[in-house]
């Protein structure tokens, strides 16, 4: 770790943030150094006969150098400085017994040399701050400490200035040395190394603030602000440690465990009146950021991790889905990306109410994409269910029916986030309509490849003869009916309507396209047998819920104009015939009344006649349905 002085700005409690600035600084910006150093409390003279050096103490001829440097080395400061003092003096006297303008090498190298020995001492005193030498330990040694510091300050020294700075580097560095003794793991020795080095620096600056608080005040006279110097170093040496750690931080947890620290767990003695530790708002806001980004990442790899589950656990072991008490057909899919939403936000909120907000508007943008990717998958892993045997196809069926009632249900689930977030949630409402309308429409497109072949078969010779073809169309209906029991409105009915509007329109079509032609009063025949079929038709789709009321009359109308005799019987049908449907064509009126008997051309053009009158008279009608106009 770096042992430089590191910037104090925004490292200090407010109310001790003049005291970290340099002496010289302090000096120019009061008065006199007496309202820093000069003792004014109610003991004055007690406290300064404690730290203050009498000039009976001062040796009128100082020690040797050599013996001066001995008595620094054995912790004899004291003695040490008392006879710098004298040396000092000594040296001042010579120069000035000196003519103006001359020198003494000797006197130089004397200069030089106490000079060194101040400077030993001034290191030996920061070794001793630095080592936290405490009153228990040797009491009149801080004592000795203190008294030099306080001695040098005074005397405003230009040579040797900076002891009070001094001393507070060397509380800044032993703060430095405790962190560096708290226990870190690297990364891979331990997934929880940030927040055990945490709880363990938290303890440990807790420690040692009580430590200063319980023995070390007491020793030190009041404006030194002994505790508050401990506090301020501590911010300055935590915000850097703090910051290098942030620099070794790639997981979600630990970003977490650094927010928390500094938010909620911090030692009590650096908090500020809001409970959390006074930093460098630029860190805070890096680290949040940093958390922020990686949340948003993991919750990415959290949405593919649940595509792959799907894909793992369900597509390639073909198991069946799940049903819900009301039988509907369930996967946990919008589940689980719920509770991943609701998760990651609720641990950004705790640290911070923005960025909480900013994951929800980007979680829900994110979802955007993972209907896409899971449906791109899904197709691909369940495509070959097609080609398999019957159990296969209706697995593929059900899988569809569980998504389709997946994504409704989270179409419903992201609501709670519209005042919100409105943008995100009216697009991911459109996304919804889509992925469950692209299910929808694969699951009728099947439904139409069974079924058409067997609607083909409708109006013909063989349909007239026999029911294996009409079975076979009921008996898809009818399993088709089964499944849409388990799939959630409002899919299942549109996917009803569209089920009951297709086979009517493949079943009328057949009559448009003259394959066969009702002989020998075989339309009464032909009539009677579309009549049994229509009714069989309405009940499916009656049980299957069809809301298409407006279909049913249509087989009616066909039936008896097919099984009608003459031609003036046909007319008397023809208006609420045309009024209910108006969109049916001339052509295809005239492909009905082929199919009715091709030989009577003269009574199908009079019955044209009449269509044609009618429909002159009701082409401006506005009909709320349209049928014969989607036949091609």
């Amino acid at each position: 770790m770096d042992k430089s002085p590191t910037s104090a700005a925004g490292g200090i409690l407010h109310r001790f943030s003049s005291f970290r600035k340099s002496t010289v600084s302090r000096i120019k910006e009061r008065k006199s150094m007496s309202k820093k150093l000069s003792l004014t409390s109610d003991n004055e003279e007690e406290i300064t006969e404690i730290f203050q050096i009498k000039d009976t103490e001062i040796p009128s001829k100082p020690c040797s150098v050599s013996q001066i440097r001995e008595y620094i080395k054995m912790d004899k400061l004291k003695e040490a400085y008392v006879n710098l003092l004298s040396l000092r003096l000594e040296i001042q006297q010579k120069r000035g017994a000196l003519e103006e303008g001359s020198s003494d090498v000797d006197l130089v190298n004397k200069e030089t040399e106490i000079s060194m020995l101040f400077d030993t001492l001034k290191n030996k005193i920061a070794d001793i701050v630095r080592s936290r030498m405490l009153p228990s330990v040797n009491k009149e040694l801080l004592a000795q400490l203190v008294t030099i510091v306080l001695q040098e300050e005074k005397k405003k020294s230009k040579r040797m200035p900076g002891w009070m700075e001094m001393w507070e580097n060397a509380v800044r560095d032993g703060v430095r040395d405790t962190l560096k003794k708290v226990h870190l793991d690297k990364p891979e020795q331990n997934t929880s190394w940030l927040a055990v080095h945490l709880g363990l620096l938290g303890e440990a600056i807790e420690e040692d603030l009580k430590r200063v608080k319980a023995e070390l005040l007491s020793s030190y006279p009041r404006d030194f602000n002994v505790f508050e110097t401990y506090v301020s170093c501590y911010h300055e040496v935590l915000e850097v440690h703090l910051k290098e750690l942030l620099e070794k931080v790639t997981e979600a947890n630990d970003y977490r465990a650094l927010l928390d620290f500094i938010i909620h767990h911090c030692p009590s003695g650096l908090r500020t009146e809001q409970g959390a530790m006074k930093l460098e708002q630029d860190l805070i806001n890096k680290t949040k950021t940093a958390y922020c980004d990686r949340l948003m990442e993991d919750f990415k790899a959290a949405l593919e991790n649940i595509i792959k589950l799907e894909r793992d656990d369900f597509w390639k072991t073909k198991k069946t889905p799940d049903r819900t008490d009301h039988g509907f057909l369930a996967s946990r899919v919008n589940m689980k990306i719920c509770q991943l939403i609701e998760s990651y936000t609720r641990m950004l909120k705790e640290i911070d109410e923005n960025h909480g907000k900013l994951f929800v508007r980007f979680s829900l943008e994110e979802l955007h994409q993972f209907h896409k990717r899971f449906e791109e998958e899904f197709r691909q892993h369940t495509r070959s269910l097609l080609t398999s045997d019957l159990l296969d196809m209706c697995l593929w069926v059900n899988y569809h029916i569980t998504y389709i009632n997946t994504f409704l249900l989270l179409k419903e689930q992201i609501q709670c986030y519209r005042e919100s977030c409105l943008t995100q949630v009216e697009q991911l409402e459109k996304d919804m309509d889509e992925v469950t309308q692209k299910f929808r429409q694969t699951l009728m497109d099947h439904f139409k490849t069974e079924i058409k072949p067997y609607l083909n078969g409708m109006m013909t010779k063989k349909w007239i003869k026999t029911d294996e073809d009409f079975t076979q169309v009921t008996s898809r209906i009818e399993s088709y009916s089964g499944l849409c029991k388990s799939m959630r409105n409002p899919a299942a009915q549109i996917f009803v309507n569209d089920v009951h509007y297709y086979v009517i329109k493949e079943y009328v079509s057949q009559l448009m396209k003259k394959r066969y032609s009702c002989k020998n009063n075989k339309n009464e025949e032909a009539a009677d047998k579309m009549r049994t079929q229509w009714k069989e038709l309405k009940k499916l789709f009656e049980e299957m819920g069809s809301s298409l009321d407006w279909l049913y009359p249509l087989g009616n109308y066909l039936c008896d104009i097919i099984g009608m005799e003459n031609e003036k019987s046909i007319k008397n049908i023809l208006h609420p015939f045309v009024s209910d449907y108006p969109d049916i064509s001339k052509t295809q009126m005239s492909a009905v009344l082929y199919f009715r008997d091709s030989g009577l051309s003269l009574e199908r053009r009079q019955v044209i006649n009449q269509f044609n009158l009618i429909k002159r008279d009701t082409g401006n009608i506005i009909h709320g349905h349209s049928f014969f106009i989607d036949m091609k």
